[in-house]
């Protein structure tokens, strides 16, 4: 059923609207013709709790204002109680928000309201006189300061991002001793240092940058601290490491207990202090219409089916998980997040010209690997992040993934077997890359190498045909005609190695892209069978097109033969036996033997023949022998006997 482009007159009943919708989600899976590969949301019960609170925020929104306005109030203060209770941040207030940027958006104008006194009545004049900074960490997410300066109208030199400390301790921790420098340098060029975002985990390795020291220097400088991160959802066990405890220090943060807890379409939250209900009101932090309110709905249900030993429970296993991986595999580790690398190095001088290319045949490799083991183990939730020392990465995060997947200790048992067949067939590959392109030079110029450095495979090669007189035009469609077969038969083939025609983002095409091999296979053979393969398809072809001049030059042979042998016909036997009705009776009364014989084509020799020899060899093998005359048996009769005889005597 597809959809009109136009709104029908009539409407719908239900059945046929959710008939439409299901055939929309599964569109895409009928064109390809296979289900889809996409990870999809592991919804439980407390999943369908936050599922039912969207359905009921609809519906109490058109209850009488009064009693929406207890009720809304009611929800947004259980939700806040519960929040700052499980995350250890006393005294504080909520801010629920569809986009997890939206509540620094919001503390960024609460803190610019605070320090600038007349921004209320002057607007954005009054920042002219100290030009705001606000501060962020190398290892941010990418684009929230952009996303920042964008919200507020602030120009991008009001972001100071401060490297990483490369000497001391993690490099994904922010330099505290570089901030602070940062910080004299603003204060004495006449800005107004505003505000410092932290990471409580960073995105790509979740390592969590030193809070305490942060905010001491915060309180020294009067910058407001915001912290954010995956690590935060750690503050809700038992026991907490100081580095995050620190964290409930801080003027804000930003909570996203969507992933942590596998709630769908769960508001992220923002716990902030701040004194002045008004300014909050003025930020958006809070509103003054209850139907907004009820953003916090799906949350309170869900929380409230959980309970606590229910959200601590989720966080712990996914941080036990963690730890699974970490004791199977040598790891970059962080607080709650893995990082490792399938492939780390490998001497890139042999395989490529430009050694600066060889990050792209790692991060490749890494990717095809990360893409290999999500579909092997689909609720692993590992994915590729590219890190600025490290370089490419495959990431697992369970506290992200574990409770969306459904993600278990068997599956984490699952990734590391799979992961060590996939390091063994990935480093095989890498090592016989250099023999398979120096085994395809020894067969040019039947075989040319591509240089498809963006290809985690064997290599990529492309057979050239060898005909020279040919115009180039139909010299390259024959030739994407001889790869084309060429690779359906080693398609064929009974192998474990993939060829296919390789991803869409390719530099050239019309090539056969070889996947990856163990390290057993004969790379000298297999650029042979290639080759072989590439030759016979091509000779096959030319044979071909011999056959078909030959077929071509017999037709118009058969048809001069032909028409001669119609005039001769017409000489032999006059005009009146060629008349239908007047033949036939003169044929009946006065036979004609005629002269004219048939010719038959033969492809073997390329040419016409006549029938004859044909007719009168068959001829000779249907006329009985008499030494194949069969012979009569004698009989015993009663009384009697017959002599045999043979069969001629009765003539």
């Amino acid at each position: 059923m597809k959809c009109s482009s136009c709104l029908l007159y009539s409407g719908q009943d239900v059945a046929t609207i959710l008939r439409l919708v299901h055939n929309l989600i599964h569109e895409e899976e009928d064109e390809e013709d296979k289900p889809s590969q996409n990870r999809m949301q592991n919804v439980g019960e407390h999943g369908q709790m936050a599922l039912l609170g969207h359905s009921l925020a609809a519906y109490i929104s058109m209850m009488d204002k009064e009693q929406l306005r207890k009720l809304t109030t009611r929800i947004q203060s259980d939700t806040t109680l519960w929040l700052c209770r499980l995350f250890r941040y006393e005294n504080g207030s909520t801010c629920f928000h569809e986009d997890d940027r939206d509540g620094l958006v919001k503390v960024c104008r609460l803190v610019i309201n605070a320090r600038y006194e007349e921004y209320a009545t002057e607007g954005y004049v009054v920042l002219n006189t100290r030009q705001p900074v606000i501060y962020q960490g190398a290892s941010c997410r990418s684009g929230l300061g952009q996303h920042l300066c964008s919200q507020l109208g602030l120009p991008l030199s009001s972001l100071c991002t401060v490297p990483c400390n490369t000497l001391f301790g993690s490099q994904h921790q922010m330099d505290v001793a570089l901030l602070e420098k940062l910080i004299k340098e603003d204060i004495n060029a006449g800005k107004l240092p505003l505000l410092l975002i932290a990471n409580a985990g960073t995105p790509g390795a979740g390592h969590t940058d030193k809070l305490g020291r942060l905010k001491e220097l915060c309180d020294q400088y009067n910058l407001w601290l915001h912290v954010e991160g995956v690590n935060l959802a750690t503050l809700a066990l038992g026991q907490v490491t100081s580095s995050i405890m620190a964290a409930t220090r801080s003027d804000s943060m930003t909570l996203t207990p969507g992933p942590w807890l596998g709630l769908p379409a769960v508001t992220a939250v923002t716990l902030y202090r701040h004194e002045d209900p008004a300014l909050s009101l003025a930020a958006g932090l809070t509103s003054s219409h209850p139907v907004e309110k009820l953003r916090a709905l799906p949350l309170w249900l869900s929380l409230q089916y959980l309970g606590h030993n229910g959200i601590v429970q989720k966080i712990k296993h996914a941080t036990t998980l963690r730890c699974c991986l970490n004791m199977c595999l040598p790891c970059t580790l962080s607080s709650y997040v893995n990082c490792f690398s399938m492939l780390e190095s490998y001497d890139v001088s042999k395989d490529v010209e430009d050694e600066s290319d060889s990050p792209v045949v790692l991060f490749k490799f890494n990717q095809e690997g990360s893409t290999e083991l999500a579909e092997l183990v689909p609720t692993s939730g590992i994915d590729v992040v590219e890190l600025e020392d490290e370089g490419t990465c495959i990431r697992f995060s369970p506290l992200l993934t574990a409770a969306v997947l459904g993600t278990r200790e068997e599956d984490v048992e699952s990734i590391v077997a799979k992961m060590t067949e996939l390091i063994f067939v990935m480093s095989s590959t890498m090592s016989l890359r250099e023999d398979f392109r120096e085994e395809t030079h020894k067969r040019s110029p039947s075989l040319r190498y591509i240089n498809e450095l963006a290809w985690p495979g064997l290599g990529v090669v492309r057979y050239e045909m060898q005909a020279n007189r040919m115009d180039e035009d139909r010299k390259k469609q024959e030739q994407e005609k001889i790869n084309t077969e060429l690779l359906k038969k080693l398609q064929d083939l009974d192998t474990d190695i993939l060829f296919s025609t390789g991803p869409e983002f390719a530099t050239e095409q019309g090539c056969i892209f070889v996947g990856m091999v163990a390290d057993d296979v004969d790379v000298s053979d297999l650029v042979d069978t290639i080759a072989a393969l590439g030759r016979d398809i091509e000779e096959s072809g030319k044979l071909l097109q011999n056959m078909t001049e030959v077929v071509r030059k017999g037709i118009l042979e058969a048809e001069l033969q032909l028409q001669k042998a119609n005039e001769e016909k017409l000489m032999e036997e006059g005009m009146l036996r060629q008349l239908p009705v007047v033949g036939s009776v003169l044929n009946w009364f006065s036979p004609i033997q005629s002269s004219i014989k048939g010719r038959t084509f033969s492809l073997a020799a390329g040419s016409l023949d006549s029938t004859e020899a044909t007719y009168s060899t068959k001829a000779q093998a249907d006329r009985p022998s008499l030494q194949d005359t069969p012979i009569s048996s004698s009989k015993k009769l009663p009384g009697k006997i017959v002599p045999a005889f043979h069969s001629q005597s009765l003539w």
